[in-house]
């Protein structure tokens, strides 16, 4: 009899602690390919590291086709549940344009949006004068937080945040249709110095969420898209994976604080996109973005 209760306590036991077994081993797993992962993309050519972003890419896509993670649509405005932080960032946005407008001051030093890569993103976008400051690409640059440490310091309260600066466009630019890179992100957008915010609706960025349309892969169907006008102090989320342009027709700089944030996904999801992500920025053209972006004034 007290063989049989220890049996079956044991069991009772082994049940109870079945699933958190099983989430155990799944993590070992995750992070042992992560490791692999590691070690393995630093021997990999330009086409080789493509072709396995475009794998964990496909994941995602099935994903959405699945209903495990819903449609992006062209923007959003409605994410503050999703992606806490931004609320607040918004709150303070007076802080973040001061700190922006003194950086302005300095504009000639600022970094070449060139400079900072782009490899695996397809399209000619890089022809337009465009600048940035850039607060993190995969870590924090303090040398470059120190002269923005209001903004820095909102920015540390974002979760999962990956990438994070001002973008900087001059006057009458205009920036060619493309596809991002990344599905696991989604980007955010918030108007820091638009030109008499927007009155003409010179300032815009269009995104055609049409999954058939970008299956395509055809960047003139960017005209099908919809149109959003940034505004000092609003932001906009969207994902940059679809097909979009983007214009500053106006006769003065534009600027928004640009943010890369891992995408809201179920907890198995969320795991793989964090390896993933862990991975890819200890590539070395990752640490040469850092490098880059680095400034010294």
């Amino acid at each position: 009899m007290k063989l049989d209760l220890c049996s079956r306590i044991g069991l009772e036991s082994n049940g109870r602690g079945g699933k958190a077994l099983g989430f155990l081993i799944f993590l070992l797993v995750i992070v042992g390919l992560g490791f692999w992962g590691w070690r393995k993309i630093a021997s990999l050519d330009g086409d080789q590291k493509v072709a396995i972003k475009d794998g964990i890419n496909n994941v995602f896509l099935r994903a959405e086709a699945s209903g495990a993670i819903p449609a992006a649509p062209a923007f959003s405005q409605d994410y503050a549940k999703d992606y806490p932080g931004l609320s607040n960032l918004e709150k303070n946005f007076d802080v973040v344009r001061a700190e922006c407008e003194a950086l302005l001051g300095v504009k000639e030093k600022l970094t070449d949006i060139e400079a900072l890569g782009g490899g695996y993103t397809e399209g000619g976008i890089h022809s337009a004068k465009w600048k940035s400051f850039m607060f993190k690409s995969g870590q924090f640059i303090d040398e470059n937080c120190q002269h923005a440490p209001e903004t820095t310091a909102l920015l540390r309260q974002i979760p999962n945040l990956y990438t994070a600066f001002f973008s900087v466009l001059d006057p009458h630019q205009y920036i060619t249709p493309h596809f991002g890179y990344y599905k696991g992100f989604m980007r955010y957008h918030l108007g820091i110095i638009i030109p008499d915010d927007n009155a003409e609706n010179k300032c815009w960025l269009r995104v055609n969420a049409d999954l058939q349309d970008n299956a395509k892969r055809d960047k003139e169907l960017v005209d099908r898209g919809e149109l959003y006008y940034w505004h000092e102090g609003e932001g906009v989320i969207f994902d940059d994976t679809f097909l979009h342009d983007a214009e500053n027709a106006s006769d003065r700089v534009r600027v928004v604080l640009w943010l890369d944030i891992a995408r809201k996904m179920p907890w198995h999801l969320h795991v793989f996109n964090k390896i993933a992500l862990w991975v890819v920025h200890k590539e070395g053209s990752v640490r040469r973005i850092r490098k880059n972006a680095t400034l010294d004034f």
